[in-house]
């Protein structure tokens, strides 16, 4: 037990650092680009935070475990929500540009249609919908990546006008970015360009491996203090594969960069629909999983679909509205897990 002790304390070790490098990088990128921080965030940092969900549910689809598929990307969704945005949220709440959460907002919903479409329609994830939710993610990253060269080449004409006598306010030029970002700091973040890129893939590998042994000894060490396999599956397991999520959300707060940890957020449950759902389905199509009954029901049709349509409508509608976060949006969003894990335990 107490080697397991002892890589458990690695694994925080590993997680921490890991953050801290991949958020340091993260950021170096977006400067880099001239782009906002959210669009990082929705995108790069995305796909790297989300991989663990990838590799547990494609696994798992592979062994004929739909259930563990469908629990993984769902559980996940609301996890980072309703938990992680939620507690970001609840202590600093931030400003949020709409034109950066338009796109991966839509497209979440989008999918989410689709996604539910087949699992209160039919009650079956086909492998159509599997192909339908990758053709979605490989649209959401073409139309992502052609807005960043759009913003990046607006971002250079700013630059270049201001070098040849034409100079461009810095305001002017921080609407066009999203960010508070100075002409210097842009400049700056060129020649550091392939270290941001090294920082965010040894900060990506060391959170994973983190996440591994975290998980992996906290479930050793739960087994060996007697916690249910019931518990230690809500819980430690529910909440591991969600740690890169978490890690970033806070190292993104203490760095001052909310917008990261926003974009992260959203982008990583577009992925888990997408993405995650999607290699799952196209692996191996399952039915809708049945772990309890309400009125004849469904529980999962009736209790963790609408929870993950309602924390992503708490977290992003206002926002796209208000173009700002709120404290209110963070403490109902936590209320909301808080329900959703005793009913996990009750039903």
């Amino acid at each position: 037990m107490w080697v397991s002790v002892l890589l458990l304390i690695i694994g925080f070790f590993l997680l921490i650092k890991g953050g801290d490098w991949f958020v340091d990088g993260a950021t170096g990128i977006a400067r880099r680009f001239h782009l906002p921080e959210i669009l990082i965030g929705a995108t790069v940092v995305s796909i790297g935070t989300t991989l663990p969900e990838v590799m547990v549910s494609a696994g798992a689809a592979m062994q004929g475990s739909g259930s563990i598929a469908y629990g993984n990307a769902i559980g996940s969704i609301i996890c980072n929500t309703a938990l992680i945005a939620a507690i970001t949220i609840a202590i600093k709440p931030g400003n949020a540009a709409r034109k950066s959460l338009v796109l991966p907002v839509a497209f979440f919903f989008g999918a989410a249609a689709v996604y539910c479409a087949a699992a209160y329609v039919f009650g079956t994830f086909s492998r159509t919908v599997g192909i339908i939710l990758l053709v979605t993610f490989a649209a959401y990253m073409t139309l992502t990546v052609l807005r960043m060269k759009k913003t990046s080449a607006t971002i250079e004409t700013v630059i270049k006008e201001e070098e040849s006598g034409v100079h461009a306010s810095e305001s002017e030029l921080e609407a066009q970015s999203g960010e508070d970002h100075t002409v210097e700091e842009i400049e700056s973040g060129k020649d550091s360009f392939w270290k941001d890129v090294i920082l965010l893939v040894i900060g990506a590998v060391l959170i994973a491996v983190g996440a591994d042994l975290l998980v992996d000894n906290a479930i050793v060490i739960a087994r060996e203090l007697g916690v249910s396999e019931k518990v230690i599956g809500l819980t430690i397991v529910a909440l591991g594969t969600s740690l890169p999520e978490l890690v970033t959300a806070i190292t993104s707060l203490i760095k001052g960069h909310g917008s990261l940890s926003l974009g992260n957020i959203i982008g990583a449950n577009l992925f888990n629909l997408v993405l995650v759902s999607g290699i799952a389905v196209t692996i191996n199509p399952f039915d809708v999983p049945v772990s309890g009954m309400i009125g004849g029901i469904n529980s999962s049709l009736v209790i963790d679909l609408p929870i993950m349509l309602a924390v992503m409508a708490i977290l992003t509608v206002p926002t796209l509205l208000r173009q700002k976060l709120s404290r209110v949006q963070g403490i109902a969003l936590l209320g909301i897990y808080a329900v959703f894990c005793v009913l996990q335990f009750v039903i």
